[in-house]
């Protein structure tokens, strides 16, 4: 057997020592898997390109997020959970609407919005972003076991592009707190800084 002189280990041939490679075919569930992740992976990028396009000045949501209120200023957990809606999870870039150049309408924070982006492929989708301030959709208990598991109240997975998250509870604790101090009509509630859960 010859060796190579550039590695003395090794024969010559690069089919020596052949690499297995596990290939995922279409027809079994890793290989639905996969399709399903690149084609949530090629929306999530097509929705960037999309905000950075659609403005000659693209923002991020922390760059744009209503200022917080004296209350929610005082409260440390509310805090905290602004910092991890608006500037870690970037919550708005789906849940709040924009305008026709891509910058975001600041009276309706985090009141919903139609997603401008698809997937490439047929797959669960939720082509509608709910509204989330004040959580008029779940209960504040709902609302916590849904950022700590990623299930619906249902039992029912979220659906791509919503990330399944695995908050801690005090992390799950602060953002529901935050989202609860936001009114249903866009920027943040009552002297208090809370509001009434509307669970459906």
């Amino acid at each position: 057997m010859k060796l190579n002189p550039t590695h003395p280990s090794r024969p010559h041939g690069h089919h020596a020592y052949p690499r297995a490679r596990r290939v995922a075919t279409p027809g079994t569930p890793a290989g639905a898997s996969n399709r399903r992740a690149r084609a949530t992976i090629g929306a999530v990028c097509l929705a960037i390109v999309t905000a950075l396009t659609a403005s000659a000045s693209p923002a991020t949501p922390a760059d744009v997020a209503p200022e917080p209120t004296q209350a929610q200023k005082s409260d440390p957990i509310i805090m905290r959970g602004r910092y991890l809606v608006e500037h870690v999870g970037l919550c708005a870039d789906c849940h709040s609407p924009r305008d026709e150049k891509g910058a975001f309408l600041r009276d309706r924070w985090m009141l919903g919005s139609a997603l401008p982006f698809q997937p490439m492929v047929p797959m669960p989708w939720a082509p509608v972003a709910p509204p989330l301030a004040g959580l008029p959709s779940m209960t504040e208990a709902q609302a916590m076991a849904f950022l700590q598991t990623g299930q619906r109240p249902d039992g029912s997975p979220v659906r791509p592009p919503m990330p399944p998250f695995r908050f801690g509870a005090e992390d799950a604790k602060s953002v529901v707190a935050y989202l609860k101090s936001l009114k249903s009509d866009g920027g943040a509630s009552g002297p208090d800084g809370t509001q009434a859960s509307l669970a459906k």
